[in-house]
């Protein structure tokens, strides 16, 4: 009986041994939270949007406790900014907007959708505001389109801010009437984001238990020993966002011009042809995105018909070098005007270098054409005159001569006596079809 007993207890023993571990992982498994994280860096663009969709799927397939968008924007367009901001507050999982790394911004339309997010935090040494509401070229709108503008934008603040406190709203709108811009440590100050932390780890636990409000519910967070599930934006995404680097479309915008003129000049092919078109419309697709002086892609445009002018009535390279200098003032305007935001400037150096590189390439294609010009011509009936054969009859008003390999009629020059069959002749001129003779 004694032997039975100390064997059922060993058995018992044996087999909460072999439990512990997996009842501790179960238990483990129970309370690590699942944190979705999305990037957001660069000006906004319609990807965005898509992006955004796909990490909320995401999460709530994970049944995640909360979705994290890192974010480093200097702004973009109101009816972007306006779709997104709708996303993120009907979004079935809680939205943490945090704003980083070190030195990142939260400008304009990213303003606003920090404000959107259910929690905010920043990174220290980074800036929320200058939100004012600027055209597409980037500079002042009218005063009535930007009255109405920044009403409708501080309504929305006001409404994204109801939760905080007064001082964070009167900041909010600060931002948008006056384009006031706050650090990290005022933006806490006032209430305007929740959390200033330097890395996404310390952040999470600073965050756990805190309350957020989803369809009317009240919902405890919990990010206690967090599992992440990074959320990467896709290869055509990626390529799509790299359109809005400024220095990637004027690449675009100079090669594709210069791959339709080679078309132009040399018809016939179809590489010069189809990547010229390529180029041109990612290019177009890139400069909706940004806020650019359109007056500089008339004077880049402008440049390139000089440069096909001196090669169609060669000027020894005048046109070229004022073509030369035409389009690097283009870009410059295009991208680098007083008016346009600093993040849509392109590389001085690269517009320099690019201008230089054209310039002396088409001076080439001038300089090909001028020797052209300057060759004596070496084929056709101009060539004729002067040249030796022999007669291949007799003829004495018309026949048949052999020049250069070949058989033309023939007629004897004024004065000239009978020519025989096997004389040698030379062409005195070319008159019509037919050669001018005589004999050597």
């Amino acid at each position: 009986m004694k032997r039975s007993f100390w064997s059922i207890l060993m058995l018992i023993f044996l087999a909460a041994a072999f439990a512990a571990p997996v009842f501790a992982d179960s238990q483990a498994q129970a309370t690590q939270s699942r944190v979705v994280v999305l990037n957001f860096n660069g000006p906004l663009t319609p990807v965005w949007e898509g992006y955004l969709a796909r990490g909320i799927d995401q999460a709530q397939n994970l049944k995640a406790d909360l979705i994290v968008i890192e974010l480093n924007t200097p702004g973009g367009s109101l009816d972007l900014m306006e779709k997104l901001v709708s996303q993120i507050r009907e979004s079935p999982v809680p939205i943490l907007v945090y704003v980083t790394p070190e030195g990142a911004m939260a400008g304009s339309a990213g303003t606003m959708l920090t404000l959107a997010g259910h929690l905010a935090a920043m990174t220290p040494g980074t800036a929320i505001g200058a939100a004012s509401p600027v055209d597409i070229s980037g500079g002042d709108i009218s005063t009535t389109e930007a009255t109405k503008t920044k009403e409708i934008m501080k309504a929305l603040v006001r409404s994204l801010t109801s939760q905080r406190s007064a001082e964070a709203t009167a900041l909010a709108e600060a931002t948008i009437e006056s384009a006031k811009a706050a650090s990290a440590d005022e933006a806490l100050k006032a209430g305007l984001v929740d959390y200033i932390a330097p890395s996404l780890e310390k952040l999470l636990p600073m965050v756990n238990g805190a309350q957020v409000q989803i369809n009317n519910t009240n919902i405890t967070l919990n990010t206690l020993n967090p599992a992440y599930y990074p959320s990467n934006m896709t290869f055509i995404e990626d390529i799509l966002g790299a359109l809005t680097n400024p220095n990637i479309v004027f690449l675009l915008l100079a090669i594709g011009v210069q791959a339709i003129l080679i078309e132009l000049s040399h018809p016939g092919g179809w590489v010069a042809g189809f990547v010229g078109v390529v180029f041109l419309a990612l290019a177009a697709l890139s400069l909706g995105f940004l806020p650019v002086n359109w007056f500089g892609l008339v004077i880049i445009l402008t440049s390139f018909v000089l440069f096909v002018l001196d090669i169609k009535a060669p000027t020894h390279g005048a046109l070229t070098a004022v073509g030369t200098g035409t389009f690097i003032a283009g870009a410059l305007v295009l991208f680098n005007s007083a008016r346009a935001p600093s993040y849509v400037h392109v590389s001085v150096p690269l517009v320099v270098g690019m201008g230089v590189f054209l310039g002396l390439t088409f001076f080439g294609l001038v300089m090909l054409a001028v020797r052209a010009m300057k060759t004596p011509v070496v084929t056709g009936r101009e060539t004729m005159a002067g040249r030796e054969g022999y007669a291949t009859d007799d003829f004495e008003h018309g026949g048949i001569v052999q020049v250069a390999g070949e058989q033309w009629s023939a007629l004897p020059a004024e004065g000239e006596k009978p020519i025989l069959k096997g004389d040698r002749v030379v062409v005195v001129e070319v008159r019509g079809v037919k050669l001018v003779v005589k004999k050597v």
